[in-house]
Order: structure tokens, then C-alpha cells, then sequence
């Protein structure tokens, strides 16, 4: 039986390429699953049939979403095409098969007004995060002044997690990787790790400098403080033990952030992300600035920003159309007259 070898390897190139955690695991799930239906029918995986493949598909497509379905034929597509490229395979069996495509959804977007309606809420509610703390951080805040410093400290956390989020279009990973020395408030410029660990420069206006330098001064210091004796960890957010904050807390917290802010049905972190874009577009940025900004590959990704920013296409066809403004005087011909619609 030679078929955990070749995914194992497969797997090891991943790595080696620097591929998240979550995008390994997902890889793993689904091409050990492809692999593991191909043993079952005694078909070797190097060159199976179209009427296997499509049998697959088959199987694939039975109770799974086409989103679902899509990304396990992307990550089996990948293995024959690093089978192919290490010379474990003479050809790509799924190359000449077409496939259904991932349906094309436009992402959630905030309004300006609701984005202001979550900064405002992030502050609150910031009780509950204190009484969920127990044992040895309870009997460190058991004074009122105590909990009034956590639940303060917490809420400029909560506040500043939102204003950076949105203010840079980082994605959660990036947030919770944050690390002080990252960091450039005097320049308004912070540097992150995004997706295949590629860095890239991030921008901070006016009001996220503010929150970040806010909860610097006043808030990490206090949640520091509750830390256990060792090294001071160098992350951006703490938690309320003082231990850096990581990405389901930050879920955690800024779901609740929506929540109190009646966000629209289907909110979520990477939200934040998609609205930046989508603002930076509708304010006149390049598309090609965005793409830089947000650190994608290739400006195909970007480009589904353009189609949740009917603001930038008005604004374009408007200032661009030479016939833009004739809509309530009739067209203009040649001559200069104006001819009666």
C-alpha cells in the first residue's frame, strides 16, 4: 500500500511552501478522503479513469454545498499537479475534466455608519469578559478598583482590536500575530505576516493611532500586570491573564461587538476586512493600492471589491462618460445644439 506516501509528501511540501495550518489540515482532509475511496475501489491513484473521476464527483457533490465541493476538488488538484511536478505521476488525470466552479458571492460589507455603530459598541459589555475570569485572575481584580481597571484595560483593548482591524484590513491571524515591535505609531505604519508568510506594510489613520496608543498607555499595562512570572510576552493584544490574545477570543470578542452593534445578519470578523476595501474603493484608491494593501497575489482576488462598490462605478462612469450628464437635456450632437428627447 504506497498511498499515505505520496500524500504525506504532499503534505511536507505544503509546509515547506509555508501554507497555514487550517490550509493543511483542509488538504489533508480532503485529499486522504480521495485517496482513501480510490483504495476502497482498487483503483490505483495515479491515473484513474474519467468515469471514476466523474463517479467522484458524484460522491462529492452528494449532501456537500458547491463551496464545499469546490475547494475539496481544489486541494485534490493541487496533489496531481505536485504528483505530476515530482515526477510521481505522468499526468494530471483531472486536467481535461471539467468541474463545477465556486460559486461567486459577493462579500459582506458594512456601511461607514455601521462600522462607527461597532467601534462605539466595542467598549461595552466589557463586564462580562471580567466575570468570566476566574481562579487566580479573580482573586487578582477581587477589589472594585480592580475590576474597574480589567473591565477599562479590556474595553480599550476591545476598541483598539476594532479600529486596527478595520483601519488596516487585517485579517484575524494577522491581528492575533501582532507583536510590539511591529508596530510604528509615530508613522502610522505596522508591518504583519499575512498568508504564505509574505509581510507587508499596513496603514493606521488618526483614529486607530489613537485606540492603540490609548490602550498602550492605559490598558496593556494593567492586563500585563496579571501575567505569570516569566518573559513578557511582546503581542500587541493580551488577554485578561495577561497571555497574548488569540484568534478565538478575538472571534469571540468581536462577534459580540456586532451583536451589541445590531450589525447587519452575517457579520463577521472578516468583515471588517471586505468594508475596508470596499470604502478604499468607494474614496477614489487604485485598485491595484487596495490589492497591495490587503496582500493578495493577484488583483483577480481584489477584483471582487469592485463589485460591492457601486459608488466607484457611478463615480467612474460619470466622471469618464462624455454622454454622463445629458440624461436631463436631451443628447448632444456634434453641432453643440441640444436635440429634444
Amino acid at each position: 500500500m504506497d498511498e499515505p506516501a505520496p500524500l504525506d509528501k504532499f503534505l511536507a511540501s505544503l509546509a515547506a511552501r509555508d501554507a497555514s495550518p487550517h490550509t493543511q489540515r483542509a488538504y489533508r482532509t480532503a485529499v486522504g478522503a480521495y485517496l482513501a475511496w480510490l483504495q476502497a475501489l482498487e483503483i490505483g491513484w495515479r491515473a484513474p479513469s474519467r468515469t471514476v473521476l466523474r463517479a467522484y464527483l458524484a460522491e462529492l457533490g452528494n449532501g456537500r454545498a458547491r463551496s464545499s465541493v469546490a475547494q475539496r476538488l481544489a486541494a485534490i488538484r493541487s496533489f496531481h499537479r505536485w504528483a505530476r511536478r515530482a515526477g510521481l505521476a505522468d499526468a494530471d488525470p483531472w486536467a481535461a475534466l471539467g468541474t463545477p466552479r465556486r460559486p461567486r458571492r459577493l462579500p459582506p460589507v458594512l456601511s461607514i455608519a455601521d462600522v462607527e455603530r461597532v467601534v462605539a459598541s466595542a467598549g461595552e459589555g466589557t463586564s462580562a469578559s471580567s466575570g468570566r475570569v476566574s481562579g487566580r485572575g479573580a482573586a487578582r481584580g477581587s477589589t472594585t478598583g480592580g475590576r474597574d481597571a480589567l473591565r477599562r484595560s479590556l474595553a480599550l483593548r476591545d476598541v483598539a482590536i476594532v479600529e486596527t482591524a478595520y483601519a488596516a484590513g487585517l485579517r484575524i491571524a494577522e491581528l492575533a500575530g501582532l507583536t510590539l515591535d511591529n508596530l510604528d505609531l509615530g508613522r502610522g505604519e505596522l508591518r504583519v505576516l499575512g498568508k504564505g508568510r509574505k509581510e507587508r506594510a499596513g496603514l493606521l489613520g488618526r483614529p486607530a493611532r489613537a485606540a492603540i496608543a490609548g490602550y498602550l498607555a492605559e490598558g496593556r499595562p494593567v492586563l500585563l500586570g496579571r501575567a505569570r512570572p516569566g518573559p513578557a510576552p511582546d503581542a500587541v493584544f493580551l488577554n485578561a491573564r495577561g497571555a497574548p490574545l488569540g484568534e478565538r477570543g478575538m472571534r469571540y470578542r468581536l462577534d459580540a461587538a456586532f451583536a451589541r452593534a445590531g450589525a447587519p445578519e452575517g457579520t463577521h470578523p472578516h468583515t471588517l476586512r471586505h468594508s475596508f476595501a470596499t470604502h478604499l474603493l468607494d474614496g477614489g484608491a487604485d485598485l491595484r493600492v487596495v490589492q497591495e494593501l490587503l496582500g493578495h497575489a493577484s488583483l483577480a482576488t481584489t477584483q471582487i471589491y469592485t463589485h460591492v462598490s457601486p459608488a466607484r462605478l457611478r463615480a467612474a462612469y460619470a466622471g469618464a462618460h462624455p454622454r454622463a450628464h445629458a440624461a436631463d437635456q436631451g443628447t448632444a450632437p456634434a453641432d453643440g445644439t441640444v436635440r429634444p428627447r
